[in-house]
């Protein structure tokens, strides 16, 4: 994955910061602390793996898909489409 080499250093901020929201779960869970915030620790680490993996996704997509050029669609037109029912799926 090439791509990722230019985005290097935000994504791996991205996944520290996802690292510390994981010990942030496991340490709850060993303070024994209440349920509604371990489960609110949780909800933020998906939100933030969600957002990780449409970055990575979207990246991809731009640049391994080939939109299909027809006389009908312009260019560009399926790979937006496609980023747009991504994004639409992470929200």
């Amino acid at each position: 994955m090439g791509h990722t080499i230019r985005e290097k250093q935000k994504l791996l901020n991205r996944v520290r910061r996802i690292k510390g929201q994981i010990e942030a779960i496991e340490r709850a869970l060993e303070d024994e602390r209440g349920c509604a915030d371990v489960l609110q620790q949780i909800t933020s680490c998906r939100g933030a793996m969600n957002g990780l993996l449409a970055v990575v996704l979207e990246d991809h997509i731009r640049n391994h898909l080939v939109d299909a050029h027809t006389d009908e669609a312009p260019v560009g037109s399926a790979t937006e489409q496609l980023i747009e029912v991504v994004h639409s799926y992470f929200k």
